[in-house]
């Protein structure tokens, strides 16, 4: 479920994909989040329209948690528990 009210969740990781364009964001944040163990909190920062509809659709088809997104002046963060 993604959550906008109160602060953000604490996170594990950070990737600022600033800059980048579809796919990068997406698959940089998976590279990032093998990395990582079950139950981390991965945050991510872009800048690309088009990866909200990626991350929502990632987190639902591999099984992640997408715990908070949120869209401010062109940037876009979100936040990923690992399955």
């Amino acid at each position: 479920m993604t959550d906008t009210a109160g602060p953000a969740p604490a996170h594990d990781a950070e990737l600022d994909a600033s800059g980048l364009n579809c796919p990068l964001p997406l698959l940089k944040a998976k590279l990032e989040l093998n990395r990582l163990p079950s139950g981390a909190v991965l945050k991510v920062i872009a800048t690309d329209a088009g990866s909200q509809r990626d991350f929502r659709a990632f987190a639902r088809l591999a099984g992640h948690e997408l715990l908070r997104e949120e869209v401010e002046a062109g940037c876009f963060r979100y936040w990923l528990r690992k399955a």
